[in-house]
């Protein structure tokens, strides 16, 4: 399977959503604040999703219209060109109810295929 493959790309969303989930659990948004290795664990995590989801390609992306793909890609520009200020209401919030619901998501795609 090529890397350009989009299950590939698919798999490896799963695959750092799962990490993220994971990394986040039993976490509150205070422990995100305190614990610099924690926040930059998951914000990588977080941008390599939108990474991924960046070389998935357009008819995929129109398959699967349900995925907010521009905001995925989105969220992954916003971390990596505006990685001064990053605002941990927004990356807890995506963390707690994005990311989760993107795994299940992905799952469901992946359990098709």
């Amino acid at each position: 399977m090529s890397r350009r493959d989009p299950l590939v790309r698919l798999r490896h969303m799963r695959d750092f959503a799962r990490k993220a989930v994971a990394l986040t659990e039993g976490k509150s948004k205070g422990d995100l604040e305190k614990n610099e290795v924690l926040r930059l664990a998951v914000t990588h995590l977080v941008e390599l999703i939108g990474e991924a989801a960046s070389h998935i390609p357009v008819e995929v992306q129109t398959e699967y219209a349900h995925i907010p793909w521009p905001k995925i890609v989105g969220m992954r520009n916003r971390l990596i060109h505006g990685y001064d200020f990053v605002d941990m209401d927004i990356l807890w919030e995506a963390l707690q109810s994005n990311v989760p619901q993107l795994l299940t998501e992905l799952d469901s795609i992946l359990d098709t295929v």
